[in-house]
């Protein structure tokens, strides 16, 4: 028997006879006041987000491809990492295909290992997906996939994210809920409010030590 089998048999065993408490937990507590309108939302998330140096813009499902290409060009980035399989890559495979003179793609296709120096070394800036976000909390809720591995959204300096707006949730208990996440927690779930950010001992506030030094959602107010 290990050592790992041998606490739990004890921990088990030390259970015999006796009765769980019941549990009281009371929903309305945690989501009556942080329950929002749709014309709520946005603003909501927005003030929050903004609050710890996220980015925001709010766009459509038809222009948000020349509105990240510009903002690509504002802050003079040569290049833009990209999942190609995703829908969202394959727009802007086609936008980019219509404008040559935009910042070069980069494709996340191969293993991580076979171009890691590049990816991060050499790639400013890349874009992903989402599955949402909190209103109550002003965060993003990223769940990443094969196609958007977590070093897309962790390593390059700036992070432009794809938000719907009808996929944005009153509260984290509403996504708990609604992902029954209590059936199966995914392998890695993200609540992502802003930049990456931290501080010495002498309380200097730094940006992008640990993941993005910049976040950008774009926020499809038709989708």
């Amino acid at each position: 028997m290990s050592a790992k089998q041998n606490i739990l048999g004890k921990l088990r065993k030390s259970l015999t006879g006796t009765t769980p408490i019941a549990d009281n937990f009371d929903v309305d507590l945690v989501t009556q006041p942080y329950t929002y309108t749709a014309e709520q939302r946005i603003p909501q998330l927005r003030k929050l987000m903004e609050a710890v140096h996220t980015e925001i813009h709010l766009t459509s499902g038809e222009a948000w491809p020349a509105l990240l290409a510009q903002l690509l060009r504002d802050r003079q980035l040569p290049s833009l990492l990209i999942a190609p399989t995703t829908a969202h890559g394959q727009k802007i495979t086609q936008h980019w295909a219509n404008n040559p003179d935009l910042p070069a793609l980069k494709s996340y296709d191969r293993p991580m290992e076979e171009w890691k120096a590049e990816l991060f070394n050499d790639t400013p800036a890349s874009l992903t997906g989402t599955l949402g976000a909190i209103a109550a909390t002003g965060s993003l809720i990223m769940w990443p996939t094969r196609e958007e591995p977590r070093l897309m959204s962790l390593v390059p300096p700036v992070h432009f994210a794809l938000l719907k707006a009808s996929e944005i949730r009153d509260n984290f208990y509403q996504v708990q809920q609604e992902f029954e996440w209590a059936q199966g927690m995914p392998t890695n779930a993200l609540l992502v409010s802003g930049p990456s950010k931290t501080a010495d001992i002498e309380q200097v506030l730094a940006y992008g030590a640990h993941g993005p030094k910049d976040l950008v959602v774009l926020i499809l107010e038709d989708q």
